[in-house]
């Protein structure tokens, strides 16, 4: 898949989210990226694990004097994403809910909390 059609199903992904969700994100820039850093992996322990998408940032719940900072970062990363899933249907639902996914986390949610609300979704 070329990276614009990757990037087309990130735009699809976000489009997707619900509206008061969208409206409510603040300074917060989702990208593409081919792969991970190593940085990245040893941030989060990953050793030979994939990692599909990654939030940086202070979500919003802990923001307290929040101001004149960077904005958070949400990455996404497109070789994982194709190397786990092979055909263009479970490629565009692993975007889909690795954008979910790490928006969760911009609001505050923690990993256990995302994977329980992602129960829900299904």
């Amino acid at each position: 898949m070329t990276h614009e059609e990757f990037a087309k199903l990130v735009g699809e992904a976000i489009d997707s989210i619900d509206e008061k969700f969208l409206k409510k994100l603040k300074n917060v820039e989702i990208v593409i990226e081919d792969d991970p850093t190593p940085e990245q992996l040893q941030k989060l322990s990953l050793r030979g694990g994939t990692l599909l998408g990654l939030y940086e940032g202070i979500p919003q719940i802990k923001r307290e004097q929040y101001a004149n900072v960077l904005p958070d970062k949400i990455t996404i990363f497109k070789n994982s994403i194709e190397k786990v899933y092979s055909s263009p249907e479970t490629i565009k639902k692993a975007v889909k809910d690795t954008v979910w996914h790490e928006i969760a986390h911009h609001f505050g949610m923690d990993e256990h909390q995302v994977r329980k609300a992602e129960q829900k979704r299904k």
